[in-house]
């Protein structure tokens, strides 16, 4: 087996093993959690190195979709920066969780779209390329979509301003995002084989970065987690359920194709919450990362629990880029 071959069956496992990998480093961090405190001080990086995996994902073809997909793609976008900041508005005052929780909730509602949706969308049977135009939208749009919805549901909370808040998503996010897509398009143009390893290196590379976040949350908040965990728990499956069910339902009522539908349940439901951990600890405090450290681990408990249902339920109808629906 070559090293490549290696380097694949590498990131294989460990993409196909991941939420093994956050429960297991998520025991481990309960168990000793001075091991894993320190890397709170590079969550901010570790999810800029995310983001430039993410980067790497894309192709000029991905942003021309956005063009051939409009109606789909605002739909999805919309539903997303709607749907999820006032689910979470309307949990944090029905459930009254205490201040930092209802930041990190809040922070996790007004998140953009995950790359695990893309995953999903692929694993479910839907549309990966309207899946990969929406994400691309709601995370070129976060620094300026998240901060306004952090400041109009926690206004007077806050010692944050919205120019702090843009600022840092652009250094964590557009940047890094911007940077990979750069280093693909000249990779795939001087150097395919060398982009080709990549793709395969750096899912590790995510899965690393993110069980390394997580670990670390928890590891800052091992007393929080033992007092409030059915709380938060609760707060984190009724949001995601919520995006899950309401995407699938803005796509059916908007007249899309079943694998749009899909696609849509996925890009609400599933958060970029990596990001939203690296702004609680950047301006609030590790209290306020709990909840979407704990919804980076259910969200790839849900995802893959409805991507399994909707693969063994093939969709009868797929509308293609024209607007014409045909039946498999």
């Amino acid at each position: 087996m070559s090293t490549v071959d290696r380097v694949r069956t590498v990131s294989r496992v460990a993409s196909k093993y991941f939420v093994v990998w956050v429960l297991l480093f998520s025991a481990l961090a309960l168990y000793s959690p001075t091991t894993f405190t320190p890397i709170g001080d590079y969550i901010s990086p570790l999810l800029g190195l995310i983001m430039l995996g993410m980067g790497l994902t894309l192709e000029p073809a991905d942003f021309r979709r956005l063009i051939d997909r409009p109606r789909d793609v605002a739909i999805g976008a919309v539903a997303q920066w709607l749907i999820m900041p006032l689910a979470a508005w309307a949990l944090v005052a029905v459930m009254g969780l205490p201040p930092a929780l209802g930041v990190g909730l809040v922070l996790v509602g007004a998140a953009p779209g995950g790359t695990a949706s893309n995953v999903m969308t692929y694993l479910g049977k839907g549309d990966v390329a309207l899946s990969v135009a929406i994400t691309t939208v709601t995370t070129l749009a976060a620094p300026i979509v998240m901060p306004a919805w952090v400041l109009f549901i926690l206004g007077e909370q806050l010692q944050v301003t919205f120019a702090e808040m843009f600022t840092s998503i652009v250094q964590i996010v557009i940047v890094p995002v911007v940077l990979g897509f750069a280093i693909r398009y000249v990779l795939d143009r001087y150097a395919p084989r060398v982009a080709d390893v990549g793709l395969d290196v750096f899912p590790t590379i995510s899965v690393a970065a993110i069980v390394a976040i997580v670990a670390a949350v928890v590891g800052l908040n091992v007393d929080n987690i033992l007092t409030a965990a059915p709380l938060v728990f609760v707060a984190v499956v009724l949001h995601n359920g919520i995006g899950l069910g309401s995407g699938y339902a803005v796509g059916r009522a908007a007249s899309m194709a079943e694998d749009r539908a899909r696609t849509c349940a996925f890009e609400v439901g599933l958060q970029n919450s990596g990001l939203a951990v690296a702004l609680a600890i950047s301006f609030f405090s590790p209290e306020a990362a709990l909840i979407p450290a704990l919804f980076s681990v259910w969200h790839n408990v849900s995802g893959p629990a409805l991507a399994s249902y909707f693969a063994a339920n093939p969709p009868a109808d797929v509308e293609s880029v024209d607007g014409t629906v045909a039946s498999n």
